[in-house]
């Protein structure tokens, strides 16, 4: 029987190494969706390129607030202009300490600085380091996509059991998707649709393989009819530009070195996976561990 996957790479527009192997790997049919960081300086220019492959991939927002220059001012979060790293931007959402209107300012001004490169309207809404999911946040993010016909969203939460199972970065995981319970109740309560299953994380400093990993991720998706599996990666090719804004530049070379190249084509095919864009997997009410 056939899986169907979304396999979404993140962080487009972070650098010009990150785009081209977004792109590389979306026109070898490797990649079916990317998400844009429209904040950063490399989307603009970068987006024309991305557009010549609309037909093989959705592409959507990553809505970001951790660690960049925010498009208009936030005093409260970002006062002297550079918005928090993941940390404190996590202790003020749970201390209820966000701006709601400052949050719901800067979300839009991400949505148009998307669309005004793009030429229309992100496909999804997800966030960088899974923002989206936090309190004040997730209310802004669910809002937005209420207004976006056929947008959909990304849900980062995972059976428990399937987290043990696959025995990668199991805490970390398990934090990540228990911070996403509250975003889960507000996609359902406004039938805003989501995967119902997700993989990806780990360890970036871990010295197991890229390879290695793959197929454990791909355990516990959901087969044929029965659910919409989302997979994340985060490939690159390392350039200056890369290194100045971020700390994980070799891990996104061995992921795109993985990628595009034979043994994971063979993965895929030993497993009967099909890479497909969000409209194409099957549906079905979110599954119970």
């Amino acid at each position: 029987m056939t899986t169907s996957v979304l396999l979404c790479a993140d962080d487009y527009g972070l650098a010009p190494g990150v785009n081209a192997a977004i792109r590389e790997l979306i026109a070898a049919g490797r990649l079916t969706a990317t998400s844009v960081m429209s904040l950063c300086p490399f989307w603009a220019p970068e987006a024309a390129a991305l557009r010549d492959l609309a037909d093989k991939a959705d592409v959507g927002l990553h809505f970001t607030l951790t660690d960049q220059t925010p498009l208009g001012p936030m005093p409260g979060l970002a006062p002297a202009g550079r918005l928090p790293p993941l940390g404190r931007l996590m202790a003020l959402a749970y201390r209820g300490g966000l701006d709601a209107g400052e949050i719901r300012g800067e979300l839009a001004r991400q949505i148009d600085a998307f669309a005004a490169a793009w030429g229309g309207p992100p496909a999804y809404i997800d966030g960088h380091q899974h923002v989206h999911q936090l309190p004040t946040v997730r209310e802004a993010v669910v809002d937005a996509l209420a207004t976006l016909p056929g947008a959909y969203a990304r849900r980062c939460g995972e059976p428990v059991g399937a987290i043990l199972r696959r025995k990668v970065a199991v805490p970390k995981t398990l934090l990540i998707g228990a911070l996403g319970h509250g975003l889960s109740r507000l996609l359902d309560a406004r039938a805003i649709p989501a995967n119902d299953r997700f993989a990806g994380v780990y360890d970036f400093a871990t010295t197991t393989p890229f390879a290695a990993l793959m197929p454990r991720f791909l355990d516990g998706f959901l087969d044929g009819p029965l659910g919409r599996n989302l997979l994340m990666v985060h490939p690159g090719l390392p350039d200056d530009a890369l290194r100045r804004v971020d700390s994980l530049v070799e891990p996104r070379r061995a992921e795109y070195e993985y990628l595009k190249g034979p043994e994971f084509a063979a993965l895929l095919a030993q497993r009967g996976v099909r890479l497909a864009r969000f409209n194409d997997l099957s549906r079905r009410p979110t599954a119970a561990a």
